[in-house]
């Protein structure tokens, strides 16, 4: 018998409710039960940074919180950055402009992890940028691009 639990996930702004198993990943609750797919799932083991999210402004890897771990938090994922007129980001900006990204697949996580640098405070210069960013992978090898992309928007937002 599989037993459920009922949870109200803060999202993006928007109250959810959702009956799962009490073992659903945050990432699983995303994607399989509300259809929020920008949030990625890479290796599924913490390792590369692709289904990075924010709760309550930290990021956090969701393959790796459980869903009821969010309860009571905000949740903030890829979908929940731009502004509700479809305004991008300033990360999402810079990655644009600097063309950070190929295949696109870390990009949502990559942008995620960005902005948690910059809101931290750790864009002193490029080394301390690589070191925070260390967590995400890119197999393409976009990395001086992300790099130059959030040095751009960690000087706008000064």
């Amino acid at each position: 018998m599989t037993r459920t639990i009922n949870l109200r996930l803060d999202i993006n702004g928007a109250s959810h409710a959702l009956a799962v198993d009490p073992r659903v990943t945050l990432l699983d609750a995303l994607r399989e039960h509300l259809a929020l797919t920008g949030t990625k799932k890479g290796c599924d083991h913490g390792q590369c940074g692709a289904c990075t999210v924010h709760i309550d402004g930290r990021r956090v890897l969701a393959c790796l919180t459980l869903a009821a771990q969010a309860e009571g938090r905000q949740v903030t994922t890829i979908e929940g950055l731009a502004a509700a007129d479809g305004t991008l980001h300033p990360v999402q900006a810079a990655f644009l402009e600097h063309d950070a990204f190929q295949c696109g697949y870390c990009t949502p996580g990559q942008i995620m992890s960005a902005v948690a640098c910059i809101g931290e405070g750790h864009t002193g210069c490029d080394n301390e940028i690589r070191e925070y960013m260390s967590g995400n992978l890119c197999r393409c090898g976009a990395h001086n691009s992300i790099v130059a992309a959030v040095r751009e928007a960690a000087e706008m937002a000064r």
